[in-house]
């Protein structure tokens, strides 16, 4: 499929922020008019501010017994930068941010480099760099970065005490060059580099085609994040497939971090009826904005949606949306971003706070956060779509027991050889598996894994998932619109 690059820009000044759970690396959002966008965006002297607090002096007395005793000379810039940080990290809050004149303008210039970098969402989860979801046909999807991966360090460099912003950008890159990324995976006992070479990052939202299921004309429409053109993209798709008189739908969030609030509200409003709200805003006061659709009633044909731990912010907006008016939800649980932020110009030097302002809830007044959506039919994937890259620092042989013998055999297993056990032992029967794999691949026949053989049986299971072989959720997902 021909990805059709959209000139894209950026959403962290848009007036309302719905999502990606943290930063993009290399990735960028739709925003019609960045001007009317901070024009409509909450300020700093917003008239409902709050007069300071009587101990306010406190920060001046502060700043002044540094500037007046501090052993060296300190520039005021550095000390309120610093105080301003002080306050959005005191929210303990991964979402709110603060983007000082240096970051926005490092921001700005990733930007304006053809949308470069490795093309993954990340958030602090426990102050750890995490991915949330690596982008469809990214340098990160193809290196099989995977949500929850945590990332410590980035070419050698401890990434422990940045912040987000400052993470992000030692991950950026231009196209072409090479960044290393030392990984901690959750049931992987050390962790390990990942080098990936950065890229241009594809930014189409929407893929469409039909399968025949049963004799069943299907649709199956993959979102793959909510940028601004995402809504109408979806409705011409939907309209097209519907033309082909599809007989059922599967609508695909799987690895989808979330985006911008309007679009998902547009996908929703093909599919919700006006008689229950497809998403409710609710405000610090606890009072509660609903959005309705003019739909009179739902599609005549039976949809699902598929959703994954990598589904965050929108996504779930649209998988809790759709569970609650009594679509199926296949696959596992969702991320759990319940939060909408707002980017709010601070000062008139360009700097910004991305705060958190609201929650949003499902049409039935539920808040995911930090629970995600429940699939109505939960499906694991098969063993070796959860295998990790092989670390081959000397050639693995027979008897050799361990967490890298285990996941070759794993993979062996998932290409359709028999290595005889999954459990971490290097026996007889995976070294006649590795034998058989050599044998088929050109490979020299020694029964022994050295880097060669590692690296392309890890490029045929790469393969085999991108190309969605043994997909487990989706054949569920289609199959159970006919049950």
């Amino acid at each position: 499929m021909t990805l059709k690059k959209q000139h894209l820009v950026l959403l962290l000044i848009a007036a309302v922020l719905l999502g990606f759970a943290g930063a993009f690396l290399g990735m960028n959002l739709a925003q019609p008019d960045r001007d009317s966008a901070e024009e409509t965006s909450t300020t700093a002297t917003d008239e409902n501010a709050s007069e300071p607090p009587a101990n306010m002096q406190k920060v001046a007395e502060t700043y002044n017994l540094i500037k007046s005793n501090y052993l060296e000379d300190v520039e005021d810039k550095q000390l309120i930068e610093g105080a301003i940080k002080g306050m959005v990290s005191s929210l303990d809050d991964p979402y709110s941010s603060y983007m000082d004149v240096e970051s926005m303008e490092q921001f700005n210039q990733s930007i304006e480099s053809s949308f470069q970098g490795i093309g993954a969402e990340v958030s602090m989860v426990n102050d750890k760099v995490t991915i949330v979801s690596p982008i469809k046909d990214s340098p990160a999807e193809e290196a099989g970065l995977r949500p929850n991966d945590q990332i410590l360090s980035v070419d050698g460099e401890s990434v422990a005490g940045l912040n987000l912003n400052e993470a992000v950008e030692k991950i950026r890159g231009e196209k072409g060059t090479e960044v290393v990324l030392e990984v901690q995976r959750s049931g992987v006992s050390e962790p390990f580099d990942v080098t990936i070479v950065r890229d241009d990052i594809p930014v189409e939202t929407v893929y469409s085609e039909t399968k025949t299921i049963d004799g069943k004309k299907t649709g199956v429409i993959e979102i793959a994040s909510f940028a601004e053109n995402t809504g109408q993209h979806f409705t011409e798709q939907l309209k097209s497939l519907e033309e082909e008189n599809i007989e059922g739908l599967v609508i695909d969030v799987r690895g989808n971090p979330g985006g911008v609030l309007s679009a998902v509200e547009e996908v929703l409003k093909n599919f919700i009826p006006n008689d229950k709200p497809y998403v409710q805003i609710e405000n610090p006061n606890g009072e509660t904005d609903k959005s309705y659709s003019e739909l009179e009633e739902k599609k005549p044909y039976p949809i699902s949606v598929l959703i994954d731990e990598g589904s965050a912010s929108a996504s779930e907006i649209l998988a809790v949306a759709m569970k609650e008016t009594g679509y199926d939800v296949v696959g596992k649980n969702s991320f759990g971003k319940g939060t909408v932020q707002r980017a709010v110009p601070v000062g008139e030097d360009g700097s910004r706070v991305k705060l958190t302002v609201f929650k949003w809830l499902s049409p039935d007044g539920t808040w995911i956060h930090e629970e995600g959506v429940k699939p109505t039919v939960e499906v694991e994937q098969p063993e070796h779509y959860y295998t990790n890259p092989v670390q081959v620092d000397e050639t693995i042989t027979f008897d050799e027991t361990g967490d890298n013998v285990k996941n070759i055999q794993v993979m062996l297993n998932g290409l359709g050889y028999e290595p005889g056990r999954t459990d971490g032992y290097f026996g007889e029967a995976t070294v006649t598996a590795v034998e058989n794999f050599q044998e088929e691949h050109d490979l020299e026949v020694t029964g022994e894994v050295d880097e060669e053989t590692a690296g392309l049986i890890e490029t045929q299971v790469v393969d085999r998932v991108r190309n969605g072989q043994d997909d487990r959720q989706m054949e569920e997902a289609l199959n159970s619109l006919y049950e």
